[in-house]
């Protein structure tokens, strides 16, 4: 099964999630968001205004200007994030093809129906402060040298 964020989407996470990190130590500017996440800086300019738009992000205009979160991390949700930059494709039926309604449901429509629900479900509870604190997590990981923690000699 293939589960992916489509480019915008993948953009703007990385924009929240940098800035969410800064969260409360002043503005970021688009070209700073853009180095230290590896989003192209001709692209990224626009999908903050669509955040801005989504009242998710928060833009300055000037020399001291920048862009900062609207809210604290710990109210933004993952799903708000990536409902402010990525339509929800068209639903084709998979045994019938065509668009999917209701009134003319196959027999996968439930289920892939309820899988849909419980993937916007997770989403809508994992927060900018928690995926914070797992990438901070992740980023110590991967800084610890080979060897260490590894409770003395092998044996």
């Amino acid at each position: 099964m293939k589960l992916t964020l489509g480019r915008r989407a993948d953009y703007s996470v990385r924009a929240v999630l940098d800035l969410a990190r800064h969260h409360g130590r002043g503005r970021r500017t688009a070209r700073a968001i853009a180095a230290e996440m590896a989003v192209p800086a001709t692209y990224l300019p626009a999908l903050l205004a669509e955040l801005v738009r989504a009242e998710l992000v928060v833009s300055v205009a000037g020399r001291s200007g920048g862009y900062e979160l609207a809210r604290a991390p710990e109210t933004i949700s993952l799903l708000e994030v990536i409902e402010a930059v990525d339509e929800d494709p068209p639903r084709e039926c998979v045994l019938r093809g065509g668009p999917c309604r209701w009134q003319d449901a196959c027999a996968v429509h439930e289920p892939l129906g309820e899988a849909r629900e419980a993937l916007r479900a997770s989403l809508a509870g994992a927060t900018f402060a928690e995926l914070v604190r797992r990438d901070r997590e992740l980023e110590s990981a991967e800084t610890v040298p080979e060897g260490a923690g590894s409770g003395g000699a092998a044996g």
